[in-house]
């Protein structure tokens, strides 16, 4: 544990994490398949699993359905948390006390880290800090995703950070919504990660594109497109011609998720 660990956060309701599970399952596919060298046994790590370890339950039955000799690893900082997790544990899932410098055994290896609802306590300042220390456990090629979700898991916003040669790569941003809130860009603003929450005023590149997209979504209601997974899909379409990056990829669309991978990462 270091500095930067702080307190823990409580509660973490069943299924918050699901939409998150369902992306990596499609998008990651390849990632959680990997099985050549190290890869062989390379672990998911959930970071900050809460009170309870069931959304880290939830992406081990979820994930293992395509790979079923994944090891799963939950961490928590507290360790009565660790001590009650344990009646959850078996010979493919652990669950150990510790912060942003994991607490892995000699010769583990990392495919997966995901750190969400972790960093809204911490200065912007810091964001970068722990990114680059969970990073660090990453084999090349993997992946650390960190965000926010509101409490039932119906919005999320979350960096999507890989590890490269030369370090970790801000790859791209992940936004979901399931439109039981309806649908505005608006939507997503108080759930960004920690770095961007408060840099969404004029003359910020993130604030940019809030206001491009909310365009792009009003002239997608002023065509008729008024249904919140209409609009949602016409106005990345739109936004599509005004930002690079974006992947419109059907599929994504059609379940609510805009991803966005700017030319040479997202932006610090």
């Amino acid at each position: 544990m270091t500095s930067l660990d702080k307190k823990t956060r409580g509660r973490t309701s069943h299924a918050r994490l699901r939409a998150l599970d369902v992306y990596l399952l499609h998008r990651e596919r390849e990632l959680l398949l990997r099985s050549e060298g190290a890869w062989a046994r390379a672990a998911f790590v959930d970071v900050g699993f809460g009170e309870h370890p069931w959304t880290t339950l939830e992406s081990a039955e979820a994930f293992r359905e395509l790979h079923p000799g994944l090891p799963v690893v939950g961490v928590e900082l507290e360790s009565s948390r660790v001590e009650a997790a344990q009646a959850h544990a078996d010979a493919l899932t652990g669950f150990r006390q510790g912060g942003f410098e994991l607490p892995l055994l000699p010769g583990e290896s990392v495919r997966l880290i995901r750190a969400m609802n972790l960093l809204r306590g911490y200065r912007p300042e810091e964001v970068p800090g722990i990114h680059q220390k969970l990073g660090g456990a990453l084999l090349e090629g993997g992946l650390l995703v960190e965000g926010s979700t509101d409490t039932p898991g119906a919005v999320l916003v979350a960096h999507l950070l890989r590890r490269v040669t030369e370090g970790l790569a801000r790859e791209a941003l992940l936004f979901h919504t399931d439109f039981s809130r309806g649908f505005a860009p608006v939507l997503f603003r108080d759930w960004m990660p920690r770095d961007f929450r408060r840099r969404v005023k004029p003359g910020e590149p993130i604030h940019t594109f809030f206001a491009d997209w909310t365009a792009a979504w009003q002239e997608a209601r002023e065509a008729g497109h008024t249904e919140p997974p209409e609009a949602f899909r016409h106005s990345v379409l739109r936004l599509a011609s005004r930002v690079e990056g974006l992947v419109t990829d059907a599929w994504l669309l059609d379940h609510g998720y805009l991803l966005w991978k700017p030319p040479g990462g997202v932006f610090p």
